[in-house]
């Protein structure tokens, strides 16, 4: 697997650890950085320290949102092959609109994934906000270092899945003392950044009362002279000790030093603590911690060191007096010295890794053999076309049935066939029940991955054999994220059409001038006999629940498309398809059809993609109007009427 990597910060070399398990783990993996960045409040030049897998790169500006790096050897890298380009920037940020940008403009499809640290729910302005959507809708998948940025990341339209990786340390430097607990007094330490959200204030507030507790600071920033005044006016001056910047390489025997390491972080409207990497790195240390209950905190922690509301003087003193008491002292560290195993950089390679093969449309099936597979049938309406799908089935693969017409001889008809029943208790739609019987299936993104799911209407058909070499072919092509069988209608054998070219603007407009038959690229196969590759599902997410009816299934391969999978139809094996079965009234179909439309062009179009083509769905229906015949006067009369109201509005004003 070859993998470009961006990350501005690696030019702390113990912060490349990850990069390097990666490459020991298989990954033939490149890593653009910065030649320099601020850490801690000093600026780090880049030493490759024989990593020869660095290009180094000019960057403009420091804020790590707001810069870019140097467009020229990034449009070069991004020219060559690669399974997966990461970019560790938020996706907010001017480094991710770039390189996102060069990798369009060089007509790459290269898969791509992000991380995101940010666990407040923010609203950039504009043109942050734009670029934020575009890049989470493309990614095909993303890394936090807390829940709570997940959470937010879904919230904002992530559809692909978000892994919680937290940030390693390296145990062969990070290593503890052999020592016991303080008898006289407590060494109390800080390191990170001087500014007013770190709380360092607090800290200092909180021993001021306490002459046998030191304080030594590690770090620099704004607010260190308004900090050394602060001591001095508590009487405290003798007692703190201001260490200024220390290098990565100085940090493990800080920490040896001290008794406690305090992290009085607080809350700001604009920040709270995302991870907090200095409290695995001194409980590594073997070295008691009192953190803020904060942001991310109180999840790193993780019930091994001592919490204090943010902000409270009191609070924290009273937390760091508990560990005066040895058995205290001890129970800390060592539950601290449990707590650190869990953050090596080998492991988070793993989890790295992980995310890497479930992001990438070529990587292997595990084991080499095919993934399970089920059978998922969305029902509504006539039982007896399900009796029918479900007996040609023949009962050999695990079914599951969503009915949404909650109707009991539905439910008889798939108990009676062996199937999983599931009752939604309404009418859900096609995307929200498959979605429903997806998340019965597994509630993990592993459980969808390892699991390749068929979905089948229950007006079509499809034997055994023909699942089995439909599975076969699926796999034939790592890149393949759907499959669908030739089909025949059942009563008149009639073929089906399967694949269609992507509804755009510009199409629509073809058709409308009666060129329509030129537009015959197989973009995406159609939903009714339908295979998906459980890794795909995983990798580009549910469906979009918007669509109530019809389109789903092509958002969901355009979506699949934008992150370098591709859908086929398999020749040879034939399925059958009534069509419009479930459903006895066509005006109420046709509008579905249509707000779907009208759903998926804004999607993918914005507003201006949808005017023009609502005006080129209008005009097509005009001119198709004095067709010969009434019945296709008529239905090209219907289709303009419906255009000019919106479909959208024309669907909410029927319900």
């Amino acid at each position: 697997m070859r993998v470009l990597r961006f990350a501005h910060h690696a030019p702390v070399s113990a912060w490349r650890q990850r990069e390097r398990e990666l490459i020991h783990g298989g990954v033939e993996l490149t890593l653009v950085s910065s030649r320099r960045w601020n850490e801690g409040g000093s600026m780090v030049e880049l030493s490759p320290d024989g990593d020869d897998f660095i290009e180094p790169v000019r960057t403009f500006g420091q804020h790590p949102n707001l810069f870019v790096y140097d467009p020229r050897p990034v449009w070069r890298l991004l020219g060559q092959r690669w399974d997966l380009v990461d970019l560790h920037e938020e996706p907010c940020s001017l480094a991710t609109a770039e390189v996102l940008a060069l990798r369009r403009l060089r007509r790459s499809r290269v898969p791509y994934v992000m991380y995101s640290a940010q666990n407040l729910r923010k609203r950039y302005p504009v043109p942050f906000r734009w670029t934020e959507r575009w890049a989470l809708r493309g990614a095909s998948a993303a890394y936090v270092c807390n829940s709570a940025a997940g959470r937010i990341l879904k919230d904002k339209g992530l559809a692909a899945p978000a892994y919680d990786i937290p940030l390693g340390l390296d145990l062969s430097r990070f290593t503890p003392a052999d020592r016991k607990p303080p008898r006289d007094g407590l060494t109390i330490g800080y390191a990170g950044r001087l500014e007013p959200h770190k709380g360092v204030g607090v800290l200092l507030d909180a021993v001021a009362g306490e002459p046998a507790w030191r304080v030594e600071v590690a770090g620099t920033g704004s607010q260190r002279e308004a900090l050394e005044a602060q001591a001095a006016a508590l009487g405290a001056a003798d007692r703190v000790r201001f260490h200024g910047h220390r290098a990565a390489e100085e940090l493990p025997a800080f920490y040896r030093g001290l008794d406690v390491l305090a992290v009085p972080s607080l809350e700001t409207s604009g920040w709270v603590e995302q991870f907090g990497r200095v409290v695995v790195e001194a409980m590594a240390c073997g070295v008691p911690v009192v953190a803020s209950e904060s942001g991310a905190l109180p999840d790193v922690v993780a019930g091994a060191g001592l919490l204090a509301p943010p902000g409270d003087a009191e609070a924290l003193h009273d937390r760091i007096r508990q560990l005066v008491d040895p058995r205290t002292w001890q129970r800390c560290r060592d539950a601290g010295l449990a707590h650190a195993e869990g953050f090596t950089w080998a492991q988070v390679a793993r989890h790295h890794r992980r995310m890497y093969d479930h992001a990438t449309p070529t990587a292997a099936t595990e084991g080499g053999g095919l993934p399970d597979l089920h059978v998922i049938v969305v029902a509504y309406g006539p039982p007896d076309l399900l009796a029918a799908c479900l007996d040609r089935l023949g009962g050999a693969f695990p079914v599951t049935v969503v009915d949404n017409s909650s109707s009991p001889a539905t439910a008889e008809v798939v108990r009676a066939a062996g199937a999983r029943y599931l009752d939604p208790g309404s009418n859900l739609g096609f995307a929200r029940g498959v979605n429903h019987g997806l998340r019965a299936i597994g509630d993990r993104d592993d459980d969808l991955a390892g699991t390749d799911v068929l979905l089948l209407n229950p007006d079509a058909g499809i034997d055994p054999a023909g699942v089995t070499a439909l599975h076969h072919a699926l796999h034939t092509d790592s890149r393949l994220a759907a499959v669908a069988p030739e089909q025949v209608h059942p009563e008149t054998g009639e073929e089906v059409r399967v694949a269609w070219p992507f509804p755009s603007p510009m199409g629509a407009v073809v058709e409308a001038v009666g060129l329509g038959l030129r537009r015959n690229r197989p973009d995406f196969v159609i939903g009714s006999v339908l295979l998906l590759r459980g890794r795909a599902i995983a990798n580009v997410g549910l469906l979009d629940e918007r669509f109530f009816l019809y389109s789903e299934e092509t958002d969901w391969q355009r979506r699949a498309m934008s992150r370098g999978w591709r859908s086929d139809v398999v020749r040879g094996v034939s399925g059958t398809h009534l069509g419009a079965a479930t459903s006895s009234d066509s005006v109420v179909r046709e509008q579905h059809f249509h707000a779907s439309l009208e759903r998926y062009v804004r999607k993918h179009h914005g507003a201006a993609g949808w005017m023009v083509f609502r005006a080129a769905m209008v005009a097509g229906g005009a001119a198709r109007a004095v067709a010969p015949t009434a019945g296709r006067r008529e239905a090209a009369r219907r289709r303009a009427r419906l255009y000019v109201t919106g479909p959208v509005r024309a669907q909410e004003r029927s319900r």
